[in-house]
């Protein structure tokens, strides 16, 4: 390429944690153990696994994982060679002793995730992971719900707690691109040399542009999953960012030969078919509604015989966040009603 270098941009992986989201979280032990083999062979840098809502979160309420957390954590880290292994705890869900248990078995990462208001929750695990000695990171969920200086103000916290690299998600698959650059640019201002996080997914079709906004306003740890396997419409697709970071002048470090590969075989076995964006997924977008209430919102909709274009148009009124899907059977009892 004949681009001028610039900094390096760190690629996160995540096929394994949210793509569970698309399957209902029951990828067996041999997809996982295909994936982050293959994965590992290109030189992935992190590699993240889990139920799609992280440790401790399989359940009735949330889905229930065909794998145990244990027998996740040690597929995975069994095939990784190369790559360090990821893990997600969102506290309420996760527990201190779901973070020591994966630290035991191997975690080399642990991102703590948060509402992007409550910054504060994050605080015992954040010092958790840095007394184990593992890296410990920090994202904001639902990030659109507040502007970029109270974003700010979160992630500079979080950096207080600890965290040694801070960003945001778009869990709803809201944000145009302009959104994530004035929101990075405040974080990257307000957290110094602390590396800055992007999770994008695709419900408006814009999960590429606003990964890339986000380098341009100086994030460098950018999450992408495999054919975009993920919540909802999906995400950054994976194999495609390092592609155009690699034309844009970013290095990776990532073996494109066999990264292909590992984006291929994700194909044929860890999915039906890659991600779209379908009607309720735009709409889940447009309303500002977490990706992962797809396939609920769909089968509650259908049982309750109402459209669930407009149950998501009231999850988005209510402001309903993960955790909460007992708000959708609600939403469809009044939608009956009315």
């Amino acid at each position: 390429m004949d681009q001028v270098s610039r900094p390096k941009v760190t690629l996160y992986d995540p096929t394994l944690r949210d793509g569970h989201h698309a399957v209902r979280h029951q990828l067996d032990a041999d997809q996982l153990r295909a994936y982050a083999t293959a994965a590992d062979k290109a030189g992935v840098p992190v590699v993240e696994v889990g139920h799609g809502n992280g440790l401790g979160a399989s359940s009735l309420q949330l889905g229930q994982a065909r794998l145990s957390d244990d027998e996740m954590l040690t597929v995975v880290r069994e095939s990784l060679t190369r790559s360090r292994m990821g893990v997600f705890l969102a506290p309420g869900w996760g527990t201190g002793a779901d973070l020591a248990n994966a630290v035991r078995r191997g975690a080399d990462v642990v991102r703590i995730a948060a509402h992007c208001s409550q910054a504060d929750v994050a605080e015992r695990h954040l010092g958790e992971a840095r007394s184990a000695g593992v890296e410990a990171q920090a994202v904001l969920l639902m990030s659109h719900m507040i502007g970029p200086a109270e974003l700010a103000e979160q992630c500079a916290l979080l950096v207080a707690y600890g965290a040694q690299a801070v960003g945001i998600m778009d869990s709803a698959g809201h944000y145009l691109p302009a959104d994530v650059t004035a929101r990075i640019t405040a974080i990257r201002s307000a957290v110094g040399e602390v590396p800055v996080i992007f999770h994008g997914h695709n419900n408006l079709g814009l999960a590429m542009a606003n990964s890339l906004s986000a380098v341009a306003a100086g994030a460098s740890v950018i999450d992408g999953c495999a054919r975009g396997f993920g919540a909802g419409a999906g995400n950054a697709q994976l194999e495609v960012l390092a592609v155009v970071l690699q034309r844009t002048g970013h290095p990776t470090g990532i073996d494109l030969h066999q990264l292909l590969a590992a984006a291929d075989l994700a194909e044929a076995r860890l999915m039906s078919a890659p991600p779209t964006i379908d009607s309720i997924s735009l709409v889940s977008g447009l309303a500002g509604v977490f990706s992962g209430f797809k396939l609920p919102v769909l089968e509650a909709a259908r049982r309750g015989g109402v459209d669930p274009v407009d149950v998501l148009f009231e999850l988005g009124r209510r402001q309903v966040v993960a955790g909460q899907e007992d708000q959708i059977p609600a939403v469809v009892r009044q939608l009956q009603r009315t």
